[in-house]
């Protein structure tokens, strides 16, 4: 009997090119992952064919709350009986931004777009107008985005689309320094993200002697230091990421866990670029909806009245922890990389990503959605017993794995 799943992917290789597209394409996942699917629900997600998991990707990030968090859907429908795509924008769009100059100390203002890729081209927009320059100096193989200038597969652009781009390594002040003295004088800007998260690799955690470095660079020749927090932004601190580390950036992008789902991104800055971010001409039809404002202040205030990223960062040790014992057990090598929040596991000595493969597709028939290459994350909605249920079903995943492939 033929699949939902089959039958709606058998429709889209008709009427969308290659059927599916972007980093939601589960063609280019190891197989076993569903395409489609029919609703969410707390920690967990449906599939088109009704099979259910514990969600460990939060739809790749934005979800911070849980699927369908009340405080935050009551805010959506008081403001959808008031209106969304309007003239102008609602008075939330102010509301919002005064929240966000009041949450995060380097922000003395806020603009608003729809994805995490605008506001990363928003910030390297003010960078530039501000410094009159255009170099931008990035991490080798981080992700800022989907434009020309970030996309990591650049079919479709031209070399003139990075022209102005200079590789550092991650973590490596020196190499940081040495690409701002091949600029001549040139850097308009530094974009970083808070943590290294480069997809089919180990995460890195940022170091303090890096993050500071960095300022202090930017500081000497006079370059705009962004941080690119669209990923880790509101799950690690709600201040911004780097806030532990005493680094505050110039200009700080987010989006994903923004507004638990609803599409928004957001960018803010100090005072001493608020001239140049007024002089930008940059926006869309559908920036300035007042129903994700609505839904961002609900999620913002929500993970500030409940300690949101301390309540993550709970079920993210003990899934962690968790998962360290059973893979001991089973005598299988892992490595568990990233914030709690935003964990990733990898097998070790798996560069084929067979035993990732095997475990994931395992997980995925018992009912828990993690990804082999791609970090996850959790949300608020995971309690210690959804953690508990899931590695119930690991344990079993990683048996199914130590008898296919043995003892490390």
């Amino acid at each position: 009997m033929t699949s939902n799943d089959a039958r709606l992917r058998e429709r889209a290789a008709a009427v969308v090119p290659g059927g599916m597209y972007g980093h939601l394409n589960t063609a280019i996942f190891t197989p076993g992952f569903p395409q489609f699917f029919e609703r969410g629900d707390g920690c967990r997600q449906f599939d088109v064919d009704g099979r259910e998991y514990l969600d460990f990707m939060c739809s790749w990030g934005p979800v911070v709350l849980g699927h369908r968090h009340p405080r935050v859907e009551e805010a959506v429908a008081a403001q959808q009986s008031r209106g969304d795509c309007l003239n102008g924008p609602g008075p939330i769009m102010v509301e919002l931004a005064e929240l966000l100059v009041d949450t995060v100390p380097s922000a003395d203002w806020a603009l608003f777009a729809k994805n995490g890729t605008d506001a990363t081209t928003q910030a390297l927009m003010v960078a530039r107008a501000a410094t009159g320059r255009a170099t931008v100096l990035k991490a080798k193989g981080a992700y800022h985005g989907a434009d020309p200038w970030c996309t990591p597969i650049p079919t479709g652009t031209t070399e003139a689309n990075r022209a102005d781009l200079i590789d550092f390594a991650y973590n490596d002040l020196a190499s940081a320094e040495a690409a701002a003295e091949s600029a001549a004088g040139d850097v308009a800007a530094i974009i970083v993200t808070p943590f290294k998260h480069d997809s089919f690799a180990d995460q890195e955690l940022a170091e303090g002697v890096f993050s500071r470095g960095l300022r202090a660079l930017a500081d000497r020749v006079g370059a705009v230091l962004i941080l690119d927090d669209v990923r880790a932004g509101f799950r690690l601190d709600l201040r911004g990421s780097w806030e532990t580390f005493g680094v505050r950036p110039d200009l700080t992008a987010w989006s994903k866990a923004i507004a638990n789902g609803y599409p928004l991104a957001a960018l803010t800055g100090t005072d001493a670029l608020r001239e140049a971010a007024a002089s930008l001409y940059t926006t869309g039809s559908f920036w300035f909806s007042a129903t994700p404002m609505a839904a961002a202040k609900a999620t913002i205030e929500t993970l500030r009245d409940e300690d949101g990223p301390a309540r993550m960062a709970r079920a993210g040790t003990l899934l962690r922890d968790g998962l360290r014992e059973q893979a001991d057990r089973h005598g299988l090598a892992i490595r568990q990389t990233g914030p709690v929040q935003i964990p990733w596991l990898a097998f070790a000595e798996d560069t084929s990503l067979e035993r990732a493969a095997c475990w994931t597709a395992a997980c995925l028939e018992l009912g828990v959605y993690v990804h082999p290459w791609h970090n996850w994350f959790l949300s608020t909605a995971h309690g210690d017993e959804d953690i508990a249920a899931a590695l119930e079903r690991t344990d079993i995943a990683f048996a199914r794995t130590a008898a296919r492939f043995g003892a490390a």
